[in-house]
């Protein structure tokens, strides 16, 4: 479960650079081609993480779509050059503010240190 928390912390990292990132909103991201990889590269470490999650704190969490996230990896490494900076904002705004709510809640059921 150690594990699970270091993942857990590195995905809320990446979904807060994500923020960081996108705080200017969707027409500056979409004319701006080095924030959208720098997001790219967040989403995909981020996705990485969730991947290296045991199954058994996934299986608790059926609400998060764990395999879409290891799909939408795979989509970034393998077929970037299919990638939409339009569909990626809208997995910014519809997706990612609700795993982050998901991550934090399970942060807090690890007991750490």
């Amino acid at each position: 479960m150690k594990d699970d928390l270091v993942y857990l912390a590195h995905i809320s990292e990446c979904l807060e650079w994500i923020g960081r990132h996108t705080l200017e909103g969707r027409e500056a991201f979409l004319r701006d081609r080095k924030t959208q990889s720098a997001v790219l590269h967040e989403l995909q470490t981020m996705a990485e993480s969730t991947m290296r999650l045991s199954d058994t704190i996934k299986l608790k969490h059926p609400e998060v779509p764990w395999r879409d996230i290891a799909g939408f990896r795979n989509v970034l490494v393998h077929d970037y050059l299919g990638i939409k900076p339009q569909r990626v904002w809208e997995i910014i705004e519809r997706d990612l503010p609700v795993l982050q709510s998901v991550i934090e809640k399970m942060m807090k059921k690890i007991p750490g240190d």
